[in-house]
């Protein structure tokens, strides 16, 4: 419920406490869930003083309870175990302090943790974040590293002697930080979201060694689950061993089974590439050999024929025929016209031979009237009548005598 206050007319603060511990009041008791970072148990003192921490947001709260409550399970809880709590919230007017009061401790057993790990991984898959198409290629030669690991730990030097045995150059990004207790999820958080912010990174390694369940929950954390899959850089995750199966396995985009796999699997071998290159210049070699043998073998084909051995012997063929051809149709020519000159002349005898000046140079003569008629018929003309004789050198004059 809302208080109404004003600048001239304040609460004091002993009235804000007592309306927030009223409010705190009637919140009734609930179920919590948490890890505990700092146990203390004083000598014949009979109130247990817990921490609860959550450690994928990093938020703490004191915890209280009689010491009967906490003996009943003194031998399965101790500092850095996860346990479920019944506690009803306090605050403590005098400190404005929140504490809670608890009723009731249960530890949280493997068996529940593995429930909880598995229906959180079908959450998760169901939302897609586990999808195959969703996992990023890494690249062939990282530049780069980035390396989340613990501090002076054996994973860390699994993967930078192994990655540096295999390639010398590699250069690594590293980034130290708890990979176990209350402190590694925000840390491993952190590290991954500055890893990727950086340009130069061309890959992410989250490595582990080994452990138990226990150990290895802060790698199964949704926090840390979404935080990877937002991730723009590949992620090789690289936790525990073989049969160590948490849920950053999945969402990272390979898993590798050990610090050492991570190593052989992100960095190639010097040695193995330098092999391939030999055996593929080998090939290239081979395949250009085979196709310059092959060019040789079908040049030496084409020279081999008789067109390119002996260009000139088709123009040759050809003009042989040309000159038959023309020699015939000379001849042809000259047949037919030495056949019109021997027609021509043979009609140019008979024109002659039929022609009136021939008749003329026989002796004959022609007579024609004044008008150029020629006489035919004696009684075409009368007495005394004159007319023009034509012979073969000239023409006279004549006159009819009746």
């Amino acid at each position: 419920m809302a208080v109404n206050t004003t600048p001239e007319a304040p609460l004091p603060v002993g009235e804000v406490s007592r309306l927030i511990g009223g409010w705190i009041d009637r919140l009734g008791a609930v179920w919590v869930e948490g890890q505990i970072t700092q146990l203390s148990r004083r000598p014949g003192a009979g109130v247990v003083f817990l921490t609860l921490r959550d450690p994928s947001y990093d938020i703490s709260v004191g915890v209280t309870c009689y010491r009967q409550v906490f003996d009943a399970v003194a031998d399965v809880v101790s500092e850095g175990a996860r346990v479920v709590v019944l506690a009803k919230p306090e605050w403590y007017a005098p400190r404005g302090q929140l504490s809670l009061r608890a009723a009731e401790i249960r530890a949280v057993g493997v068996g529940e943790l593995l429930a909880r790990l598995e229906q959180l991984k079908k959450t998760l898959g169901r939302e897609g974040l586990f999808a195959p198409e969703r996992k990023k290629p890494l690249p062939f030669l990282p530049q780069l590293v980035g390396l989340v690991c613990g501090r002076a730990s054996a994973a860390e030097r699994d993967v930078l002697e192994n990655a540096r045995h295999r390639w010398p150059a590699v250069r690594f990004e590293v980034r130290n930080v708890a990979v176990q207790g209350v402190h590694a999820v925000p840390q491993v958080v952190q590290a991954v979201k500055e890893l990727d912010a950086l340009d130069d990174v061309d890959v992410i390694i989250v490595a582990r060694g080994g452990g138990s369940v226990e150990d290895l929950l802060p790698f199964s954390d949704e926090q840390l689950i979404r935080t990877v899959a937002q991730c723009r850089t590949p992620v090789v995750s690289a936790i525990g061993h073989e049969p160590d199966n948490p849920l950053l396995d999945h969402v990272a985009d390979l898993r590798a089974s050990t610090p050492t796999d991570a190593a052989k699997k992100v960095v190639p071998d010097v040695g193995e590439e330098y092999e391939r290159v030999r055996l593929l210049r080998d090939r290239a070699r081979r395949c250009v050999a085979a196709l310059v043998d092959r060019e040789e073998r079908g040049l030496a084909h084409a020279l081999a024929r008789p067109s390119i051995q002996d260009p000139h012997r088709m123009i040759d063929v050809r003009g042989d025929q040309v000159t038959d051809l023309l020699d015939r149709a000379r001849r042809c020519l000259r047949h037919q016209l030495d056949r019109a000159d021997s027609e021509l002349s043979h009609t140019h005898a008979r024109v002659v031979a039929l022609s009136p000046a021939a008749t003329l140079k026989r002796g004959y003569a022609v007579l024609q009237k004044a008008d150029g008629h020629a006489v035919r018929d004696p009684g075409e003309v009368t007495g005394g009548e004159a007319l023009r004789a034509r012979v073969s050198e000239g023409e006279f004059s004549v006159r009819v005598d009746t």
